[in-house]
């Protein structure tokens, strides 16, 4: 059998730089949801009421939203300006020192300005996003690699929880390691955001050392963190890589480019907001924020409700079906454990069910599945409080969590890949994800707002059942404009498209490689030679006739 009639490699995903984005994403979730279980009494110890603390978490939460919302179209466009590498590590370091000072908050004025900063100087979720879509352009590959990002945040989900919960005011819950530490009595929230601080600190040095850039227009330029990492493993090593540059290693990952100076590339320039948001996009937009607004309020008000006192009913507070009030009466390290079994469920559907689901039936098909089964899950939640033994009522929990856990856990990564099919051009990834993050993070922040007042309200006036009455209205309205969607076939891939130009290829030449490098002549033998020079700029390095060549050095001869 000839070069030229050998059948084409499957596609494979980009292992390593898959794994890098693991590992600088995992920090984010962590520190996140480690101040789940203990938000309630970080509120009570501010001065706050009882019955408003739902009101103060929910504002707390939204105000990060508001700012991060405000803030990520910005970091969008710095990322498709500037590169997506130097705005992820931007992000991680900013949350990092926020974490901090949030941890040694002693009022609430200063605990909500460190969220306020903390959203706005991260953008990283439409960022690692947008490089996992440039890294995996193959569409039959994009549901397996769209889903390890959510698989991550479960995993952080599970740790964040557990240790925010554990670690929390040390020096009352472990008096005999603790309890002569001033600065834990003083500051009794720190010690978590302490250890989530080791976590950005490996999240950030992985990224800077072995993160390559994805942009297309940025690839080329000199990366001085991924050198040092390049020599730190030599020398960690003590031998040479086998893996000549510009060939692909064994696991369909693209070996790291020669580190020496290249052809810079032309500067890059922000696309314009009319060629980012066709009607598709919009629908998705839509439907993704609607999602966000109600899930990460369930996510954050769940807390308050299991930590509200348990309430005696009797014949006058209770009239069912909606006239009662009352909560679980947990402590902190007790919602951390119940989040922590929450993130498990979550996880192990991320990675035993989300794939089987998604070639049963398809992206579009789970998504509205999802959307539609929601809203009764919502409405179930305040009646599981009503249970007669502790048991039970955790047994109902933990049931109704897991339920929202499958249908979350399967919505997001779905609703996330339609949106980065219904973009035309990686040209307008960055704006795309930039505006589903701004509009998610206002989302999220009208969402745990108006969940803690309508929670506060219940609580006083006796229907504890209105904040995720709420919710369910919400859930359902977000399933309206799901059943308009339509699957694309995704965004093409180009180094040198601009404003108004066609894409130079739409990813079928594309072999695994996370920087636009073929592994071998197989992969473009059903392609014609003209294909090949067209697809140059996309390519970087390619074979021809073959031989190895670079494409920009070909288009200079």
């Amino acid at each position: 059998m000839t070069e030229a009639t050998q059948p084409r490699p499957r596609p494979k995903l980009p292992v390593q730089q898959l794994a890098i984005l693991v590992v600088a994403r995992l920090a984010e979730p962590l520190a996140y949801t480690s101040i789940y279980p203990y938000l309630p009494e970080m509120m009570r110890d501010f001065g706050i009421p009882q019955d408003e603390v739902a009101k103060w978490a929910g504002l707390t939460t939204a105000i990060f939203a508001v700012s991060q919302g405000l803030a990520a179209l910005p970091w969008g466009r710095a990322s498709d300006r500037y590169g997506r590498k130097p705005i992820l590590l931007c992000g991680l370091v900013s949350t990092m020192v926020c974490f901090l000072v949030w941890g040694v908050s002693t009022s609430l004025p200063m605990a909500m300005a460190a969220r306020a900063v903390q959203g706005a100087g991260n953008g990283n979720v439409a960022i690692i996003r947008t490089i996992v879509a440039e890294i995996v352009p193959e569409k039959e590959l994009r549901p397996r690699a769209f889903s390890i990002m959510p698989l991550v945040w479960s995993l952080g989900a599970v740790l964040g929880p557990a240790f925010g919960g554990f670690l929390a005011q040390p020096a009352r819950k472990y008096p005999d390691l603790f309890g002569n530490v001033e600065f834990f009595k003083r500051f009794p929230y720190a010690l978590p955001n302490l250890v989530a601080t080791v976590f950005f600190l490996i999240s950030a040095a992985t990224a800077f050392l072995f993160l390559k850039e994805s942009l297309p227009v940025k690839r080329d330029e000199r990366d001085w963190g991924l050198e040092l990492g390049s020599r730190l493993t030599r020398a960690i090593r003590r031998k040479p890589p086998r893996v000549r540059p510009g060939l692909a290693s064994a696991d369909g990952e693209a070996a790291t480019p020669d580190p020496s100076p290249k052809k810079p590339a032309p500067p890059g320039t922000s696309p314009k907001m009319r060629e980012a948001l066709t009607r598709q996009t919009v629908i998705n937009l839509v439907t993704y924020t609607i999602l966000s607004l109600h899930s990460l309020a369930f996510d954050q008000n769940i807390t308050v409700f299991l930590n509200y006192p348990v309430m005696k009913h009797t014949p006058e507070n209770t009239r069912y079906p909606f006239y009662f009030n009352g909560g679980f009466g947990l402590k902190s390290n007790k919602i951390g454990s119940i989040f922590a079994i929450y993130g498990i469920t979550c996880g192990v559907i991320q990675f035993v069910l989300y794939p089987p689901l998604v070639k049963r039936f398809g992206i579009l098909r789970c998504w509205q599945v999802c959307s539609v089964t929601i809203p009764f899950v919502y409405i179930l939640t305040p009646y599981t409080s009503l249970f007669p033994t502790e048991g039970t009522r955790l047994a109902a929990v933990i049931i109704v969590l897991m339920i929202k856990g499958l249908v979350t856990i399967v919505a997001f990564p779905c609703i996330t890949i339609l949106l980065t099919n219904s973009c035309e051009s990686t040209y307008v990834l960055g704006t795309v994800n930039g505006l589903g993050t701004s509009f998610s993070g206002f989302a999220r922040a009208i969402g745990p707002a108006s969940t803690g007042l309508a929670f506060s309200w219940g609580a006083k006036h006796g229907y504890i059942v209105s904040a995720y009455f709420f919710l369910a209205l919400a859930s359902a309205a977000g399933a309206v404009p799901g059943f308009f969607i339509r699957d694309g076939d995704g965004p093409a891939m180009s180094a040198d498209t601009g404003p108004g130009d066609v894409a130079v290829a739409r990813h079928p030449l594309r072999n695994g490689s996370s920087d636009g490098v073929l592994s071998n002549a197989s992969a473009i033998a059903d392609v014609s030679d003209d294909d090949v020079d067209a697809a140059a700029p996309l390519l970087g390095r390619t074979r021809k006739q073959g031989t190895t060549y670079n494409a920009t050095d070909a288009q200079q001869r």
